[in-house]
């Protein structure tokens, strides 16, 4: 039976997922079989697995770190909301139905324990250390008796829990002592450890003030983590506040954050090439010139649509439309780029339906049962971006409960060979005649290096810039660098010896193999 260690946090977005997975590369390249788990996720940037089961994006990225495909049970659970106090219930990767948070809190999520169990057992039987993620904050009280995703887990795997705090928002320490005060005793004895996250600075200036911590808590500070700028995904929007990333100005690339945007993880590859900024537009800010318009997915398409025409955003877009800049629409985007959105069960909101952008000859139509697969196909568009790419093999995955049907005059974008592994037959997405606008239910797209690049030399081309040197960017080998960088950093901040003596192993003689 594998030994297990936690991961909890003084509160949400300081560190838990980043540290399990840095965790789980440092243990895996120690040689150990392990695994992420996280019992109850709540997100809108998931991922589906090899078999059709959707799970959040972040315990995707630590299966991935530990050297694994990743498998539903590293997150039974999955809350994606679909609007300010209601979410969708996703079990072992399949969805149940929406709920409100109050229904759920008070009749239904303590049914999903056995569930939950059941799941992290077989991790147990399967791996030799099982990393577990917390959620939000341990010391949310009024939620405590329903818990399933923080105290309650670590007594169910027997787990020693390290805890968390982001030093970079202020309050870290007094963070610390706040949540292990309001823990019941036997919850704060599970406790082993503290974790200083995002610190700047001068070490030596902070060491008074964690000998203090460690006085009052009577836990050892197992380490401080530096802030570190990450070419990670990331699991929640909170990351983009900031509005822009990537690396420079010459193509600019912009993509309305929509208030339900999901898998916004998409456009991290483009973001990663060099001299393309993407910006995330959000209400009030203007559109601009911008070289490509990109309309992502979203949990509620009905609703961000409606969030595009009180905005102004609708009649932006298709402004920018006939202008003859490109716009692209990604899942939930597509859908609004077609003629109309029909939604005769009220699976996303109470109307019947909504007029859609009118951008694409294309209907949607809502129904209950959600299509979750890995997929394969080639480009069959031959016009703008598309004319040097026909042909092309690409692959992504696709998580949308809409079913979309092109008129008479329009075309698809992808011609699709494989769904989860077997060979299929169909189509996918849609382009205009001139190729400048075009939608897709193919989340990771732009992970293939090659569509991306030729997208990007067509941006430049038309913007009449001279030619780049070619910079080759795998965004694969990225990523796996990023997660080597990131377990060398925690490595050396982090008291590992005392981390392995907490798991009950013995700590290896010499540092990880890369």
């Amino acid at each position: 039976m594998a030994t297990a260690i936690m991961v909890q946090g003084t509160a949400s977005n300081v560190g838990k997922s980043i540290l399990v997975t840095a965790l789980c590369r440092i243990l895996y390249r120690d040689g150990y079989r392990v695994a992420p788990f996280k019992a109850q996720n709540m997100a809108l940037n998931s991922f589906v697995t090899e078999n059709g089961g959707e799970m959040g994006r972040a315990q995707a990225l630590q299966a991935q770190a530990a050297g694994l495909k990743p498998r539903v049970e590293m997150n039974p659970v999955l809350l994606k909301p679909t609007g300010n106090a209601s979410s969708q219930v996703i079990v072992l990767g399949r969805p149940i139905g929406n709920m409100t948070a109050r229904d759920y809190h008070l009749g239904k999520n303590l049914d999903l324990l056995q569930v939950i169990e059941e799941a992290l057992a077989r991790l147990r039987q399967d791996y030799d250390v099982i990393v577990i993620e917390g959620a939000g904050s341990p010391a949310e009280v009024n939620l405590k008796e329903s818990d399933l995703a923080n105290m309650r887990i670590a007594r169910l795997a027997e787990a020693p829990v390290l805890l968390v705090a982001d030093i970079d928002r202020g309050g870290a320490l007094a963070s610390v002592v706040g949540t292990l005060a309001l823990l019941d005793p036997e919850e704060a004895e599970l406790v082993k450890g503290v974790v200083i996250n995002k610190f700047r600075g001068d070490l030596s200036l902070l060491r008074p003030a964690l000998e203090i911590l460690e006085q009052k808590t009577g836990r050892p500070v197992l380490g401080v983590l530096p802030y570190l700028n990450l070419r990670l995904p990331a699991e929640d929007s909170v990351c983009l506040d900031d509005g822009d990333s990537g690396q420079g100005g010459e193509i600019d690339i912009a993509v309305i954050f929509l208030p339900r945007i999901s898998n916004f993880t998409d456009f991290d590859p483009l973001a990663l090439e060099p001299g393309v900024r993407v910006r995330y537009v959000r209400d009030g800010e203007p559109l601009g010139n911008p070289d490509l318009v990109i309309l992502p997915g979203t949990k509620n398409t009905t609703e961000d649509l409606l969030y595009l025409y009180e905005t102004g955003y609708a009649a932006a877009v298709r402004r920018a439309a006939r202008q003859g800049i490109p716009v692209c629409g990604i899942c939930g985007g597509f859908q609004m780029l077609g003629r109309e959105l029909r939604d005769p069960q009220h699976i996303e909101s109470t109307r019947d339906g909504l007029p859609g952008l009118g951008l694409l000859d294309a209907v949607t139509t809502f129904a209950a049962d959600k299509v979750l697969a890995q997929a394969k196909g080639e480009i069959c568009a031959s016009e703008g971006p598309f004319a040097g790419l026909t042909g092309m093999q690409v692959e992504g995955y696709e998580i949308h409960m809409g079913r979309t049907e092109l008129g008479p005059g329009e075309r698809p974008l992808l011609r699709v060979r494989e769904r989860r592994g077997s060979s299929a037959a169909g189509w996918d997405g849609a382009v205009d005649r001139k190729g400048l606008v075009w939608g897709t239910y193919f989340h990771g797209l732009f992970d293939n290096d090659h569509l991306r690049r030729g997208l990007l030399e067509w941006l430049r081309r038309r913007r009449g810039l001279q030619e780049r040197p070619q910079v080759e960017v795998d965004s694969c080998a990225l990523l796996e660098k990023e997660l080597d960088r990131l377990a060398d950093v925690c490595r050396a901040s982090l008291d590992m010896e005392k981390v392995y003596r907490l798991m009950g192993l013995v700590p290896p003689a010499a540092p990880g193999r890369p």
